[in-house]
């Protein structure tokens, strides 16, 4: 039952979604970091819902630093954030305790649990948990672009309707953190919306495809095999809820593709080796070359929905059929893009910690 990740820099989640606060403990991070808490609010305002095409729950998310912190800096110490759950309304979920919502935990954590979890508003599944999860990843994000490393979401895709890729990394990547939803094309912006709304109005959900590229990542971080870049970077992303998938660079375009054209030719570019193409996304032998890292992952349409579905009282073992209740988005992907720049940036955390040394985190005086 771990709830953990990480073997230099490590995170531990804490909390349900209907109890009293949620919570993160980041654990190896190197003393001296600064805590920038405009920094971290500014990432929980861009995970909090953004009227109609989300959900009408409203948290505060008014974080506590508990543990770890002195004067504004990190001690070394494991680092502990509170959040309260204030908005909750509990009775929402009060006859569908035995009841399993179809694409949620529900069944799957009462096989688990065997009846003892926190069915409120998906307990400890829900995606409420990820408030905790972006106050940590805030703390390494700012580490990281200290020390040069830079991430950037945006929603590649949602409802059939695409954004551009990526073409100035940095440039891009800036402006992304600062957009309430972040695509890179803004004539993309208000036709996602509408498609989430007509399904909203529709009682339905929809999904979508999140783009992350990191720049600045040093070359010769990963291990081959098992703790490949890769690998770590995947495991972190199915823990953030609704991922249903991922790929790196030309991703499964590597299917149709011939060596020729997917293969990245290397050159020697300002005394550096560079390569001219990215297809395999910064990452050879499970290491990184130091080109940019990019990734998609697909995040599932929100499970609750409003119109009937069959499913199962477990506990009488009956059919029945369910019709929602409560307050639920239309779509998650535009809320779950800073969930991944969190996410992403505590595995690097982790894995430059890994190659260098904790302090290595630290930055310059």
């Amino acid at each position: 039952m771990k709830n953990t990740f990480g073997n230099s820099v490590a995170i531990t989640l804490i909390g349900e979604s209907h109890g009293e606060y949620i919570g993160a403990v980041l654990d190896g991070l190197a003393p001296g970091i600064e805590i920038d808490r405009e920094y971290i609010e500014h990432m929980l305002t861009l995970r909090r819902p953004d009227g109609k095409i989300s959900t009408p729950r409203k948290e505060k998310d008014e974080f506590r630093i508990v543990s770890g912190v002195i004067n504004g800096k990190t001690t070394g110490t494991p680092l502990t954030i509170l959040i309260p759950n204030e908005n909750v309304k509990s009775s929402d979920y009060s006859e569908l305790k035995t009841v399993a919502r179809p694409s949620h935990a529900d069944y799957a954590a009462q096989c688990k649990y065997h009846g003892f979890q926190d069915s409120r508003g998906g307990g400890h599944f829900s995606g409420r948990i990820t408030a905790a999860l972006v106050a940590a990843g805030a703390i390494c994000k700012s580490a990281l672009e200290q020390k040069g490393i830079f991430i950037g979401t945006h929603v590649k895709s949602c409802g059939g309707v695409s954004d551009r890729d990526f073409n100035d990394y940095i440039s891009d990547i800036q402006a992304l953190n600062e957009k309430t939803f972040a695509v890179l094309d803004e004539a993309a912006e208000e036709p996602m919306k509408n498609k989430i709304l007509e399904a909203a109005e529709d009682g339905d959900s929809v999904g979508g495809i999140l783009e992350t590229a990191i720049i600045g990542i040093p070359e010769g971080v990963g291990e081959p095999w098992f703790d490949s870049a890769e690998s770590l970077i995947s495991h972190m992303m199915f823990s953030i809820p609704a991922v249903k998938g991922i790929e790196f660079g030309a991703g499964f375009c590597f299917a149709n593709m011939k060596g020729s054209t997917a293969n990245d030719p290397l050159k020697v570019e300002n005394e550096k080796i560079v390569t001219t193409t990215n297809n395999n996304s910064g990452i050879n032998g499970g290491i990184t070359n130091g080109m940019p890292i990019v990734f998609r992952t697909v995040i599932k349409p929100t499970p609750t929905i409003f119109k009937p579905q069959n499913t199962v009282d477990f506990q009488n073992m009956t059919e029945t059929i369910l019709e929602a209740k409560g307050r639920h988005d239309p779509a998650i992907v535009h809320r779950a893009r800073v969930v991944q720049d969190a996410a992403t940036a505590i595995v690097l955390c982790d894995m430059l910690s890994l190659r260098f040394g904790t302090n290595w985190l630290k930055g310059s005086e």
